[in-house]
This record gives C-alpha cells, structure tokens and sequence, in this order.
C-alpha cells in the first residue's frame, strides 16, 4: 500500500514539525550543563509524560500486540510490577540522586567502591542502550516499509538520522518537550487503532472477546491468559514474568542513567517523585490496550483470513493493520505515532548515553590537563556532540544488522537480561550496607557474571555446554539470579573479609 496524499501530508507535517520543535530548544542550549539537565527547572508532569514516552517506544507500541497476537497477555505482568518497583524508586532512589545533586546514576559508585565500579556500570548501561536504539529503529522500520512502500534500511536511516539531529541541538530538554508532544499522538493513536478495530468486527465488539476465549492454546490459556501460575523456573510463567519484571522496572528507576537524569531536570524532589508516578499510572493501562490491541487483530483476521498476506507474522499485525484497514488520514495519524514511539526511546537513549560519556568518562582521559574554564565548556560540548553522532551512528548500524529477526520483543528482553549484567546488584550493594567494600563488590560482581554466562549459555538453542551442565531456567531468569548472586556474593565475602580493601572510598 502506498500513502494517499492525505496521509502524506500528516505524516511528513508531524516528522518535520517534530524535528523543528526540538531544534528550536538549542535556543536555550547554551551550556553543557543546560544539555544535561535543562537547568533543573521542569515540572513534574512534564518530566512524568517524559519517562512515559521513553517507556512506550516502538517495542511496546509494535511488540507487545505482536505477543498478544501471536500468543497471550502473559507479557503483560511485566507492566503488574511497575508499581512497586515506582514506590520503592520514590521512598529511596529520587531521594537519593536528588541529594547528591548529581546528573550521572554511576558517579557515586566511583565514591563507594572505586573507578572499576563505575567503569563497569557505564560499559553495561552504553552497550544496553546501543542495542535498544537499534531495536526500535527496526521495529520502526517494520513497520513503516509496507506503508511507505521504502526499504527498511532507508526507513531506518533517515528516522535514526532525524533523531539524532535534534538530539544534537536541544539536548535533554529537547528531548523531555519532544516526548510530551509524542506520548500524546502515542495515546491518540492507541485509542484510534482500537475503535478502528473493534468496529471492523461483523458482530460487534463483543466478537473480540468471544474469539480470545475460545482460542485456546495447548495449556488449555486463551487470548487473554496472564500466563500458567506454576511455580516451574523452567518455564515463562507469571511468577518468572513478574519477578524479572520488578528486576528490570527497579534497574530502570533506580540506575538507569535515562530515569536518573530526568530526576535532575525535575524543579524539586517533589516534582520528580509526581513523574516517577505519573509515567507508572499511565504506562499500565496504556500497555493493556496494546496487549487488547493484538488479541483484537488476532480476533479481526480470525473472521477476514481472506485479508491475511503470505509474511503475516505478529510484529508485523499491527502495522498490517495500519496499512490496509484504516481510512485516510487516519493511517498518517497511526504512522506518526509508531515513529513517535520510537523516536521517544532513541533520543533518550542518545542524550543519556552521551552525558555519562562527557560526566564520567571524558574526565578520566583528560586527567586534569584542561583548567581553563571556557575551554572546559568547549570541550565538554563537543564530546556531547561526539558521543550523541557516533552511539547514534552505532545504534543504526545495529539496526541493520538486526533485518530478519524473528520475535523483537524477546530478543530485546534477553539482551536486556544479559547487558543489565547485575547493575542493580551492585547497586544494591552500596546502598543496602556500609559494610561492603570495593573488594567485596568486586567479587560478587565476578561472580555474578559467571553465573549470567552460565545461564545465558545454558537457554541458547544451540549452546556449546553440555547437557548435563545446563541450568534448566527459563532466559527472564538470566538477570534475577545474576543481581541475587551479586547481592548473596558480596554479603557472605564481607563476613568473611570485613575491613577496608586498598582504593576503597567512604560513602
């Protein structure tokens, strides 16, 4: 299908109007500092629509159907956790940053356990993050290669590109107002594609709920299942889905230097507590009616199979969907918000990956040499600049790379698991006890990245262990044991070492 001049319209009127609204913010970007952190002046809902945005990129908006169609809601519980992995992030991990009054999540970790420490979590959160934006780029080019008849790689390119521009000039406070403006069409186009669906049903709305009741998989779960309640780790059940959840959804809001910036954007701590809870709030029923977005296509080609292609798959329902069954106008609307979704998540991704490389890492190479403090603000600026072109440039290329791949959703969840690599153990570690020294951390994070390789080797299809030293756990797994291991690692070693290690640093 090819765009009518409609849609056209709408669609390239949001890019370019997007792309323009983000650079009139370098207006305002006239310090390295304002780029980071955008003068710590924002309020509460703004920063909160914000971290709803970097939530609900084209993962979400594009995978989490894909999963419902193809299967059922059991994805879903990973959303069940994000309330209390938000109630503990306002009672200790806002208080926290926002008393140090630092931009970087991993500068205390250099103040508690020593360079390594910080070295270790910036490498992990770089490649994580490098890996995401290439992830969604794809899933945005998936989406948009049918409905504007354009190769995925130029798809990908230019959306990649466009992101990386107003990055460059607005810098985070491009970034936050970019992402408001973004969770609006997000949610207009969300609510859109579900009463498009739900009217395209012969027998009304109700025909979506008869169908997902009534197809039930080999476990006896229908559409709407969360998933088998057993307590088996070898399998993905609710349990394993909800405890990798809180994982992933406490790294998020406790170390992710994404959140964690926001906080100091935010006008007082007050203001960044409200928008840890305003992106919870939203993003929970936000992603359940992605999740009913997926069962109702799944319900919609169940009674048109006539309108189902050869290369249907549930990645590709939804943006299937958008193509062929909307009217005009509205499929420009839809495919301004799958772009929204993604350029949300990659201009975060990019800004924040950038501020750690010039905050942390660029300082460590300089070793003082610089005490001007004008050429200290230029060079800060261009290391900004730097960093944001080539993680950007990077995530492209990894995007590309990525053409082909199966189930997004999982691929990313796993790369998650693996690259997090236990930062929230270590993290943990710090904060939990003032007795854990740099050698104890150490330690405990060697240990538990041996057992992340062990169990990453152990769930691959084709793993090079032997069958009998496989762990027989499901891959969500992966990062839960690796921060257990950390965490029970560390405590046991500063039992039986207490005392100060050489290089370790008071709190």
């Amino acid at each position: 299908m090819k765009l009518t001049l409609v849609d056209q319209v709408v669609l390239y009127a949001y890019l370019l109007g997007i792309v323009l609204f983000g650079l009139w913010f370098s207006r305002k970007n006239r310090s390295s500092r304002h780029f980071m952190d955008a003068g710590g002046a924002l309020s509460g809902w703004v920063v909160g629509l914000s971290l709803f945005g970097t939530y609900l990129s084209s993962i979400s908006f594009l995978a989490n159907p894909g999963k419902s169609f193809d299967s059922n809601w059991s994805p879903f519980v990973f959303s069940l956790s994000l309330p209390i992995a938000a109630l503990i992030a306002v009672t200790w991990f806002v208080p926290f940053y926002r008393r140090r009054k630092a931009v970087s999540a991993y500068a205390h970790l250099e103040e508690r356990f020593g360079s390594w420490a910080s070295n270790y979590a910036i490498g992990c959160y770089v490649i994580t993050q490098t890996v995401r934006i290439g992830a969604i780029l794809l899933l945005a080019g998936m989406a948009a290669e049918p409905i504007l008849g354009v190769d995925i790689r130029i798809v990908i390119l230019v959306l990649g590109i466009a992101v990386i521009v107003y990055t460059l000039a607005g810098g985070i406070e491009a970034v936050i107002w970019t992402d408001v403006v973004q969770s609006v069409v997000l949610t207009v186009g969300i609510v859109v594609a579900i009463v498009a669906i739900l009217a395209g049903m012969p027998e009304g709305p109700k025909q979506v709920f008869e169908i997902a009741r009534e197809a039930v998989d080999k476990h006896g779960q229908n559409k709407f299942s969360l998933g088998s309640f057993s307590f088996l780790l070898q399998d993905r059940t609710f349990w394993v889905v909800l405890v990798y959840g809180l994982v992933i959804n406490l790294q998020n809001f406790g170390i992710d230097q994404t959140y964690v910036q926001r906080y100091a954007t935010a006008k007082d701590e007050g203001a960044a507590r409200r928008s840890v809870w305003l992106a919870c709030w939203l993003y929970l029923p936000i992603s359940a009616l992605l999740f009913f977005i997926g069962t109702g296509l799944f319900a919609f080609y169940s009674v048109h199979p006539e309108l189902v292609p050869d290369d249907f798959s549930g990645d590709r329902s939804f943006a299937h969907f958008i193509a062929n069954e909307l009217p005009t106008g509205v499929v420009g609307l839809l495919m301004a918000a799958m772009l929204a979704a993604a350029m949300s998540s990659v201009d975060s991704s990019l800004n924040s990956c950038a501020t750690l490389i010039c905050s942390d890492l660029a300082p460590r190479f300089s070793g003082g040499l610089i005490r001007d403090s004008g050429q200290q603000e230029e060079s800060d600026r261009r290391i900004l600049r730097g960093a944001t072109i080539l993680i950007g440039g990077i995530g492209i290329l990894i995007a590309l790379s990525l053409v082909g791949t199966d189930s997004i959703l999982d691929t990313w969840w796993i790369l998650a698991g693996i690259f997090g690599g236990g930062m929230l153990g270590l993290f943990l570690l710090g904060m939990l006890s003032h007795r854990i020294r740099g050698l104890h951390a150490a330690i405990g994070v060697v240990a538990g990245l041996f057992a992340i390789a062990w169990m990453s080797l152990s769930t691959m299809k084709e793993s090079p262990l032997d069958q009998s030293l496989r762990l027989p756990f499901d891959s969500f797994l992966t990062i839960v044991f690796g921060t257990m291991v950390i965490l029970l690692v560390g405590f046991l070693t500063a039992q039986v070492f207490p005392g100060r290690s050489d290089g370790d640093k008071d709190r």
